[in-house]
């Protein structure tokens, strides 16, 4: 982790010490004052309901090196960072503060930094990255989903120093984001997986989400690698607009011919693991089992297996690997219900592509009861929210479920609707308006043999529904 003197704290990111000793040497750095350790250094984000400034004398006596703050501390807070031996800063930016503080452990450190980005599927493909390179490697990653412009810094700056591979998630919700975090982090290596319509509310097209996510080279050295989906209608777009022109080369994963690091058909076992061969760009060939469930995670292990081969993993060692992932919950994962149902819990998130991706596994598991679907409302779809969630509702119907539960206001309705436009019967669509809502009218009705799919955004938490019942 980082370990670093105030003074020089102060002078790589423009901090201003205002009292304390700038001698002092810190270790590790947090934003929660209930996370403080000996030496810690607390930054205090100011926020509409909770102000970390507040709390900056909880830090000091709890151990805290240096709090870093957004105001003048009060005389009794600066009194004690002198009596403690500690030290206070104050920066304009608290999130500038620790994208210049991790871009400074980052550049420091001896070690390979490899990017992931993309509509859906980047925290799949960063855990199986991971695991991958870990049969070789020291390798520190994201963890859970801290990919912002804060937690994205808290990831690098928590890296100890013996790292060998750093696997970074950057996630946006807008223009310019993540272009900051490529700058910080300077990836050696990046990989898109797909440019979808997760966050087209505030983007407008699909065209501008290629866009922003196109940012990620903008931390990388001519000559570093992108690796891009082959099947995806953008990467022509990113490839020759973006990486390209900046001297990136590119390898694309898929299933087609052209690609560089191609998989053949995947065929899915009783429990919904797929089987397939892997070709790499030498030539060699694998015939793997992914130990993740559906179709759909097979290009995210492509990205994971092309990457770990060209660091040198052997191709046995990816075999081996890939049938042992382990990826963050939530994620297409089975589970036994009390009263002997199935969940497929993919309760984590949802956007219209990985709905659909999520409705087919659920057709290709084995059911004995009934197949059941509890669709959640999918956020950040801004105008297109209406159409995207009848898509959603229309590709149900036609996979002739049992049961349709959608969840949520207006746009649950839209998923209702469209199903039964589609033909999906009165009797098997069901409107509920929140999680409680589902667990008052289905929890009770689950019966053993039944499969059940549960996915949405997390606003909707249909996460307590899969607890509630498991």
């Amino acid at each position: 982790m980082i370990e670093m003197r105030v003074r020089d704290l102060g002078e790589v990111t423009g901090a201003a010490l205002l009292a304390g000793d700038p001698e002092r040497v810190c270790r590790g750095c947090v934003i929660d004052s209930r996370l403080v350790d000996t030496d810690s250094i607390f930054v205090a984000f100011p926020g509409e309901r909770v102000d970390g400034n507040d709390f900056a004398e909880k830090a000091l006596r709890a151990g805290a090196g240096c709090v870093v703050m957004t105001r003048t501390p009060e005389p009794d807070v600066s009194a004690l960072a002198a009596e403690l031996g500690a030290a206070v800063l104050v920066c304009e930016d608290p999130t500038e503060f620790m994208l210049r503080l991790a871009h400074v452990w980052r550049k420091g450190l001896d070690c390979t930094v490899i990017g992931v980005t993309g509509s859906i599927g980047k925290t799949t493909t960063k855990d199986s990255l991971a695991q991958l390179l870990s049969c070789r490697y020291r390798v520190h990653v994201t963890q859970g989903n801290f990919n912002n412009l804060i937690g994205m810094p808290l990831t690098i700056l928590s890296a100890p120093r013996d790292t060998e591979v750093l696997v970074l998630e950057m996630g946006m919700d807008g223009f310019g984001q993540i272009e900051q975090l490529s700058r910080c982090a300077e990836p050696d290596y990046a990989v898109i997986t797909k440019i979808g319509t997760s966050h087209i509310g505030f983007l407008g097209s699909r065209e501008n989400i290629a866009r922003a996510k196109a940012e990620i080279l903008a931390g990388m050295r001519p000559g570093s690698l992108l690796v891009l989906n082959g099947e995806d209608d953008f990467t022509p777009f990113i490839s020759e607009t973006f990486a390209e022109p900046a001297g990136i080369e590119v390898i694309r994963c898929g299933v087609s011919d052209t690609d560089d690091v191609r998989a053949g058909a995947a065929v899915l076992d009783e429990y919904g693991c797929p089987h397939v061969s892997i070709t790499f760009e030498d030539g060699s060939t694998i015939d793997t089992k992914l130990s993740i469930l559906g179709s759909q995670s097979v290009v995210n292990a492509l990205f994971a297996a092309a990457l770990a081969h060209r660091l040198g993993v052997e191709p046995r060692k990816i075999d081996e690997q890939l049938g042992k992932l382990e990826i963050t919950g939530r994620r297409a994962q089975v589970r036994d219900a009390a009263c002997g149902a199935r969940v497929l819990d993919d309760s984590y998130n949802a956007a219209p592509e990985s709905v659909a991706a999520a409705l087919n596994l659920l057709c290709a598991l084995p059911a004995s009861g009934r197949r059941m679907a509890v669709l959640g409302e999918m956020g950040e779809l801004g105008d297109a929210g209406a159409q995207l969630h009848a898509l959603c509702g229309s590709y149900a119907a036609a996979k002739d479920l049992d049961l349709l539960v959608c969840v949520g206001a207006d746009n649950a309705r839209e998923m209702a609707d469209a199903a039964r436009l589609m033909g999906m019967p009165e009797e098997r669509v069901m409107l509920a308006a929140d999680t409680d809502a589902v667990i008052g009218r289905v929890a009770g009705d689950l019966r053993s043999g039944d499969l059940v799919l549960v996915k949405g955004s997390r606003f909707v938490g249909l996460d307590r529904f899969v607890e509630e019942v498991c």
